[in-house]
Protein backbone atom coordinates (compact mmCIF):
# COMPACT_ATOMS: atom_id res chain seq x y z
CA UNK A 1 0.00 0.00 0.00
CA UNK A 2 2.09 3.50 0.05
CA UNK A 3 0.41 3.40 -3.50
CA UNK A 4 -2.69 5.58 -4.67
CA UNK A 5 -5.83 5.18 -2.13
CA UNK A 6 -4.01 3.74 0.86
CA UNK A 7 -0.91 6.09 2.40
CA UNK A 8 0.90 4.79 5.76
CA UNK A 9 1.10 7.57 7.89
CA UNK A 10 3.33 5.76 10.88
CA UNK A 11 6.60 6.43 12.19
CA UNK A 12 7.75 3.13 10.08
CA UNK A 13 6.90 5.18 6.83
CA UNK A 14 9.91 5.11 3.86
CA UNK A 15 9.59 8.09 1.47
CA UNK A 16 11.57 6.14 -0.38
CA UNK A 17 10.28 2.50 0.24
CA UNK A 18 9.14 2.36 -3.36
CA UNK A 19 12.84 2.58 -4.84
CA UNK A 20 13.90 -0.41 -2.44
CA UNK A 21 13.90 -3.91 -3.40
CA UNK A 22 12.02 -6.60 -1.47
CA UNK A 23 11.70 -8.34 0.71
CA UNK A 24 13.76 -6.44 3.25
CA UNK A 25 14.61 -5.49 6.54
CA UNK A 26 14.10 -1.90 7.85
CA UNK A 27 16.07 -0.28 10.68
CA UNK A 28 15.36 3.01 12.48
CA UNK A 29 18.40 4.42 14.34
CA UNK A 30 16.85 6.79 15.98
CA UNK A 31 14.64 4.12 17.57
CA UNK A 32 17.29 1.97 18.58
CA UNK A 33 19.23 4.47 20.98
CA UNK A 34 16.02 5.49 22.98
CA UNK A 35 15.78 1.61 23.69
CA UNK A 36 19.32 1.56 24.39
CA UNK A 37 18.65 4.67 26.92
CA UNK A 38 15.58 2.66 28.24
CA UNK A 39 17.80 -0.38 29.14
CA UNK A 40 20.46 1.48 30.49
CA UNK A 41 17.98 3.42 32.65
CA UNK A 42 16.15 0.27 33.58
CA UNK A 43 19.79 -1.09 34.51
CA UNK A 44 21.04 1.46 36.78
CA UNK A 45 23.84 2.59 34.47
CA UNK A 46 25.60 1.62 31.27
CA UNK A 47 28.27 -0.38 32.80
CA UNK A 48 25.57 -3.25 34.24
CA UNK A 49 24.84 -4.20 30.75
CA UNK A 50 26.21 -6.90 28.94
CA UNK A 51 23.31 -7.08 25.83
CA UNK A 52 23.63 -9.80 23.94
CA UNK A 53 24.54 -9.25 19.81
CA UNK A 54 22.68 -12.56 18.43
CA UNK A 55 19.47 -10.05 17.88
CA UNK A 56 21.17 -7.72 14.98
CA UNK A 57 24.74 -9.44 14.74
CA UNK A 58 25.33 -5.59 13.25
CA UNK A 59 28.44 -3.46 14.33
CA UNK A 60 26.81 -0.21 13.86
CA UNK A 61 24.51 -1.08 16.55
CA UNK A 62 27.57 -2.03 19.03
CA UNK A 63 29.04 1.27 18.12
CA UNK A 64 25.42 3.02 19.04
CA UNK A 65 25.87 1.35 22.52
CA UNK A 66 29.50 1.92 22.95
CA UNK A 67 28.51 5.60 22.43
CA UNK A 68 26.08 5.40 25.01
CA UNK A 69 28.66 4.46 27.19
CA UNK A 70 27.83 -0.01 26.89
CA UNK A 71 31.41 -1.70 26.88
CA UNK A 72 30.50 -5.23 27.37
CA UNK A 73 28.67 -7.60 25.01
CA UNK A 74 27.42 -11.37 24.73
CA UNK A 75 27.55 -13.24 21.79
CA UNK A 76 26.59 -16.87 20.11
CA UNK A 77 29.00 -17.57 17.77
CA UNK A 78 33.08 -16.70 17.44
CA UNK A 79 32.10 -14.48 14.10
CA UNK A 80 29.86 -12.51 16.56
CA UNK A 81 32.52 -11.81 18.72
CA UNK A 82 35.07 -11.11 16.33
CA UNK A 83 32.50 -8.60 15.11
CA UNK A 84 32.08 -7.33 18.44
CA UNK A 85 35.76 -6.76 19.08
CA UNK A 86 36.07 -4.98 15.45
CA UNK A 87 33.26 -2.31 16.32
CA UNK A 88 34.60 -1.50 19.51
CA UNK A 89 33.26 -3.33 22.71
CA UNK A 90 36.04 -3.98 25.33
CA UNK A 91 34.95 -7.19 27.02
CA UNK A 92 33.07 -9.63 24.91
CA UNK A 93 31.64 -12.82 26.42
CA UNK A 94 31.47 -16.10 24.24
CA UNK A 95 28.45 -16.98 25.71
CA UNK A 96 28.45 -20.51 24.18
CA UNK A 97 30.81 -23.18 25.40
CA UNK A 98 33.75 -23.92 22.53
CA UNK A 99 34.27 -27.47 21.56
CA UNK A 100 36.34 -28.94 18.90
CA UNK A 101 37.65 -26.42 16.72
CA UNK A 102 35.92 -23.26 18.21
CA UNK A 103 38.11 -23.91 21.29
CA UNK A 104 41.62 -22.74 18.80
CA UNK A 105 39.58 -20.01 17.26
CA UNK A 106 38.36 -18.86 20.86
CA UNK A 107 42.08 -18.38 21.85
CA UNK A 108 43.11 -16.64 17.90
CA UNK A 109 40.62 -13.95 19.70
CA UNK A 110 43.21 -12.34 22.33
CA UNK A 111 46.08 -12.83 19.80
CA UNK A 112 43.99 -10.66 16.88
CA UNK A 113 43.20 -8.28 19.65
CA UNK A 114 45.39 -7.88 22.52
CA UNK A 115 43.89 -4.65 23.88
CA UNK A 116 40.43 -6.68 24.34
CA UNK A 117 39.02 -8.90 27.32
CA UNK A 118 37.72 -11.96 26.30
CA UNK A 119 35.79 -14.67 27.71
CA UNK A 120 34.05 -18.15 27.46
CA UNK A 121 31.06 -20.05 29.59
CA UNK A 122 32.00 -23.86 30.63
CA UNK A 123 29.63 -26.10 31.92
CA UNK A 124 32.18 -29.31 31.85
CA UNK A 125 35.59 -30.50 33.32
CA UNK A 126 36.76 -31.93 29.95
CA UNK A 127 36.34 -28.73 28.07
CA UNK A 128 37.46 -27.05 30.97
CA UNK A 129 40.68 -28.59 31.29
CA UNK A 130 40.97 -28.27 27.34
CA UNK A 131 40.62 -25.10 27.82
CA UNK A 132 43.28 -24.85 30.75
CA UNK A 133 46.03 -26.77 27.95
CA UNK A 134 45.79 -23.90 25.04
CA UNK A 135 45.54 -21.38 27.53
CA UNK A 136 48.87 -23.36 28.77
CA UNK A 137 50.48 -23.44 25.15
CA UNK A 138 49.14 -19.57 23.98
CA UNK A 139 50.12 -18.18 26.95
CA UNK A 140 46.59 -16.64 26.81
CA UNK A 141 44.64 -16.74 30.13
CA UNK A 142 41.07 -17.91 29.37
CA UNK A 143 38.45 -16.01 31.50
CA UNK A 144 35.76 -18.25 32.29
CA UNK A 145 31.84 -17.62 33.72
CA UNK A 146 30.46 -20.88 35.11
CA UNK A 147 27.41 -21.88 33.07
CA UNK A 148 24.52 -22.84 35.40
CA UNK A 149 21.49 -24.06 34.92
CA UNK A 150 18.37 -22.29 36.62
CA UNK A 151 15.82 -24.03 34.97
CA UNK A 152 15.93 -23.80 31.11
CA UNK A 153 17.35 -27.18 30.88
CA UNK A 154 19.16 -26.22 27.46
CA UNK A 155 23.00 -25.71 28.89
CA UNK A 156 24.99 -25.51 31.95
CA UNK A 157 25.58 -27.37 35.24
CA UNK A 158 22.70 -27.40 38.10
CA UNK A 159 23.35 -25.11 41.11
CA UNK A 160 25.12 -26.81 43.89
CA UNK A 161 28.33 -29.25 45.37
CA UNK A 162 29.14 -30.23 41.77
CA UNK A 163 28.95 -26.68 40.53
CA UNK A 164 30.89 -25.38 43.69
CA UNK A 165 33.76 -28.08 43.08
CA UNK A 166 33.51 -26.80 39.26
CA UNK A 167 34.46 -23.10 39.93
CA UNK A 168 37.36 -24.56 42.06
CA UNK A 169 38.24 -26.35 39.61
CA UNK A 170 38.51 -23.57 37.40
CA UNK A 171 40.38 -21.39 39.80
CA UNK A 172 43.08 -24.06 40.04
CA UNK A 173 43.71 -25.22 36.59
CA UNK A 174 46.69 -23.31 35.03
CA UNK A 175 45.96 -20.40 32.36
CA UNK A 176 42.15 -20.09 33.55
CA UNK A 177 40.50 -17.33 35.79
CA UNK A 178 37.11 -17.50 37.53
CA UNK A 179 34.98 -14.91 35.69
CA UNK A 180 31.51 -15.66 37.90
CA UNK A 181 28.48 -17.31 37.16
CA UNK A 182 26.32 -16.94 33.90
CA UNK A 183 22.91 -17.10 34.69
CA UNK A 184 20.69 -17.57 31.64
CA UNK A 185 16.68 -17.77 32.88
CA UNK A 186 15.11 -17.61 28.87
CA UNK A 187 12.35 -20.54 29.89
CA UNK A 188 10.45 -17.48 32.15
CA UNK A 189 8.37 -16.18 29.55
CA UNK A 190 5.36 -14.97 31.58
CA UNK A 191 3.18 -12.14 30.75
CA UNK A 192 1.94 -10.68 34.45
CA UNK A 193 4.85 -8.86 35.47
CA UNK A 194 4.27 -9.84 39.45
CA UNK A 195 4.31 -13.79 38.75
CA UNK A 196 7.15 -13.34 36.23
CA UNK A 197 9.50 -11.82 39.07
CA UNK A 198 7.74 -14.45 41.57
CA UNK A 199 9.14 -17.59 39.44
CA UNK A 200 12.33 -15.32 38.67
CA UNK A 201 13.17 -15.16 42.02
CA UNK A 202 11.96 -18.90 42.89
CA UNK A 203 14.31 -19.84 40.34
CA UNK A 204 16.87 -17.53 41.15
CA UNK A 205 17.26 -19.21 44.48
CA UNK A 206 19.35 -21.94 44.50
CA UNK A 207 22.27 -19.93 42.21
CA UNK A 208 21.77 -17.54 45.59
CA UNK A 209 22.72 -20.24 47.85
CA UNK A 210 25.52 -20.99 44.95
CA UNK A 211 26.72 -17.84 45.00
CA UNK A 212 27.10 -17.44 48.88
CA UNK A 213 28.99 -20.95 49.09
CA UNK A 214 31.45 -19.99 46.47
CA UNK A 215 31.81 -16.46 48.53
CA UNK A 216 32.95 -18.59 51.50
CA UNK A 217 35.08 -20.50 49.51
CA UNK A 218 37.52 -17.84 48.01
CA UNK A 219 36.76 -14.96 50.59
CA UNK A 220 35.63 -12.80 47.14
CA UNK A 221 32.23 -11.46 45.89
CA UNK A 222 30.67 -13.61 43.24
CA UNK A 223 29.99 -11.69 39.45
CA UNK A 224 26.97 -12.76 37.73
CA UNK A 225 25.71 -12.29 34.09
CA UNK A 226 21.89 -12.87 34.65
CA UNK A 227 18.86 -13.02 32.72
CA UNK A 228 17.60 -12.67 29.02
CA UNK A 229 15.12 -9.74 27.83
CA UNK A 230 11.64 -10.61 29.81
CA UNK A 231 13.72 -11.13 33.66
CA UNK A 232 16.82 -8.62 32.95
CA UNK A 233 14.62 -5.77 34.81
CA UNK A 234 14.07 -8.50 37.78
CA UNK A 235 17.94 -9.21 38.00
CA UNK A 236 18.81 -4.96 38.17
CA UNK A 237 17.48 -5.08 41.67
CA UNK A 238 20.22 -7.96 42.07
CA UNK A 239 24.15 -6.90 43.55
CA UNK A 240 26.90 -7.23 41.85
CA UNK A 241 24.80 -8.86 38.88
CA UNK A 242 25.30 -7.62 34.76
CA UNK A 243 21.58 -8.00 32.23
CA UNK A 244 22.04 -9.62 29.69
CA UNK A 245 18.68 -8.52 27.23
CA UNK A 246 18.90 -8.62 23.31
CA UNK A 247 16.06 -8.23 22.06
CA UNK A 248 15.21 -4.73 23.62
CA UNK A 249 17.68 -3.36 21.17
CA UNK A 250 15.11 -3.60 18.42
CA UNK A 251 12.08 -4.64 19.70
CA UNK A 252 9.57 -7.39 18.44
CA UNK A 253 5.78 -8.22 18.05
CA UNK A 254 6.33 -11.43 20.13
CA UNK A 255 7.48 -9.56 23.17
CA UNK A 256 5.27 -6.13 22.19
CA UNK A 257 1.96 -7.98 22.71
CA UNK A 258 3.65 -10.60 25.60
CA UNK A 259 5.33 -7.92 27.97
CA UNK A 260 3.08 -4.48 28.26
CA UNK A 261 5.07 -3.56 31.22
CA UNK A 262 8.54 -3.12 28.83
CA UNK A 263 8.02 0.09 27.23
CA UNK A 264 10.84 -0.87 24.46
CA UNK A 265 9.84 0.69 21.00
CA UNK A 266 9.47 -1.39 17.75
CA UNK A 267 13.11 -0.40 15.42
CA UNK A 268 12.83 -3.08 13.07
CA UNK A 269 9.95 -3.47 10.06
CA UNK A 270 9.98 -5.63 7.12
CA UNK A 271 8.81 -3.98 3.58
CA UNK A 272 7.08 -6.37 1.24
CA UNK A 273 5.54 -6.42 -1.79
CA UNK A 274 1.92 -7.67 -3.45
CA UNK A 275 2.98 -10.27 -5.68
CA UNK A 276 -0.43 -11.97 -6.82
CA UNK A 277 -4.18 -11.48 -5.87
CA UNK A 278 -4.82 -15.08 -6.87
CA UNK A 279 -9.00 -14.66 -5.36
CA UNK A 280 -11.42 -11.76 -4.56
CA UNK A 281 -10.27 -12.14 -0.72
CA UNK A 282 -6.88 -12.83 -0.95
CA UNK A 283 -3.39 -11.54 -1.66
CA UNK A 284 -0.12 -12.85 -1.89
CA UNK A 285 3.04 -11.14 -0.48
CA UNK A 286 6.69 -11.96 -1.11
CA UNK A 287 7.22 -12.71 2.58
CA UNK A 288 7.95 -16.34 2.74
CA UNK A 289 10.31 -18.48 5.20
CA UNK A 290 13.08 -16.88 3.79
CA UNK A 291 12.50 -13.33 5.09
CA UNK A 292 10.85 -14.08 7.78
CA UNK A 293 11.49 -16.18 11.43
CA UNK A 294 9.26 -18.67 10.68
CA UNK A 295 10.04 -21.12 13.68
CA UNK A 296 6.57 -20.53 15.18
CA UNK A 297 3.11 -21.08 14.62
CA UNK A 298 0.93 -17.86 13.34
CA UNK A 299 0.59 -14.73 13.76
CA UNK A 300 4.67 -14.08 12.25
CA UNK A 301 4.29 -11.01 11.42
CA UNK A 302 2.01 -7.95 12.14
CA UNK A 303 0.95 -5.65 9.39
CA UNK A 304 0.81 -2.23 9.85
CA UNK A 305 -2.07 -0.57 8.83
CA UNK A 306 -4.41 -3.69 8.31
CA UNK A 307 -6.98 -4.89 10.54
CA UNK A 308 -8.68 -7.70 9.09
CA UNK A 309 -6.56 -10.35 7.86
CA UNK A 310 -5.25 -13.87 8.35
CA UNK A 311 -2.00 -16.22 6.83
CA UNK A 312 -3.26 -18.86 5.12
CA UNK A 313 -0.21 -20.28 3.90
CA UNK A 314 3.28 -19.35 3.98
CA UNK A 315 5.69 -21.37 1.85
CA UNK A 316 9.90 -20.67 1.05
CA UNK A 317 8.89 -17.38 -1.09
CA UNK A 318 5.60 -16.64 -0.47
CA UNK A 319 3.23 -15.48 2.37
CA UNK A 320 -0.81 -15.87 1.64
CA UNK A 321 -3.25 -13.50 3.28
CA UNK A 322 -6.82 -13.76 3.09
CA UNK A 323 -8.61 -10.19 3.81
CA UNK A 324 -11.52 -7.54 3.90
CA UNK A 325 -9.38 -5.28 2.88
CA UNK A 326 -8.02 -7.16 -0.40
CA UNK A 327 -10.31 -4.88 -2.76
CA UNK A 328 -8.21 -1.45 -1.61
CA UNK A 329 -5.05 -3.41 -2.41
CA UNK A 330 -3.41 -3.64 -5.57
CA UNK A 331 -0.47 -6.07 -6.98
CA UNK A 332 3.22 -3.68 -7.02
CA UNK A 333 1.71 -2.49 -3.76
CA UNK A 334 4.07 -2.19 -0.34
CA UNK A 335 2.98 -3.42 2.86
CA UNK A 336 4.95 -2.67 6.57
CA UNK A 337 5.22 -5.67 8.98
CA UNK A 338 6.98 -5.98 12.21
CA UNK A 339 8.27 -9.28 12.84
CA UNK A 340 7.04 -11.93 15.69
CA UNK A 341 10.36 -13.03 16.21
CA UNK A 342 12.98 -10.55 15.47
CA UNK A 343 16.30 -12.51 15.96
CA UNK A 344 16.47 -15.20 13.12
CA UNK A 345 14.65 -12.07 11.09
CA UNK A 346 17.62 -10.50 10.88
CA UNK A 347 19.56 -13.56 10.34
CA UNK A 348 17.74 -14.01 6.97
CA UNK A 349 19.50 -10.50 5.49
CA UNK A 350 23.25 -9.96 4.14
CA UNK A 351 22.34 -6.00 4.30
CA UNK A 352 19.38 -4.34 6.12
CA UNK A 353 18.23 -0.72 5.54
CA UNK A 354 18.60 2.34 7.50
CA UNK A 355 15.96 4.78 8.22
CA UNK A 356 16.30 8.45 8.80
CA UNK A 357 14.25 11.41 9.39
CA UNK A 358 11.30 9.25 7.10
CA UNK A 359 13.49 8.48 4.29
CA UNK A 360 15.76 5.36 3.80
CA UNK A 361 19.75 6.70 3.93
CA UNK A 362 21.75 3.96 3.76
CA UNK A 363 22.62 -0.02 4.57
CA UNK A 364 24.29 -1.74 7.05
CA UNK A 365 25.94 -5.28 6.31
CA UNK A 366 24.53 -7.82 9.30
CA UNK A 367 28.32 -8.66 9.23
CA UNK A 368 28.54 -11.67 11.87
CA UNK A 369 25.21 -13.37 9.84
CA UNK A 370 28.15 -15.33 8.62
CA UNK A 371 29.52 -18.51 10.68
CA UNK A 372 33.17 -17.37 10.11
CA UNK A 373 34.41 -13.58 9.13
CA UNK A 374 38.32 -14.51 9.27
CA UNK A 375 39.55 -16.02 12.54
Amino acid sequence: MQSPGSPFTGWYVAGNAGELETPALILYPERIEANIRKMIDVAGSADRLRPHVKTHKIPEIVQLQVRHGIRKVKCSTIAETEMAARAGADDILLAYQPVGPNIQRFFSLPRKFPSKKFSCISDCESILRELSDHASVTGYKAHIWLDINAGMNRTGIEPGEKARELFRMISLLPGLVPAGLHVYDGHINERNVENRIKICDEAFAPVRSLIEDISIMTGAPVKVIAGGTPTFPVHARRENTELSPGTTLLWDYGYGSSFSDMQFLYAAVLLTRVISKPSGNKICIDLGHKAVASEMPHPRIHIEGMHDYRVTGHSEEHMVIETTEAGKINVGDHLYAIPWHICPTVDRYDTVYVSEGGMVTGQWQVEARKRKINL
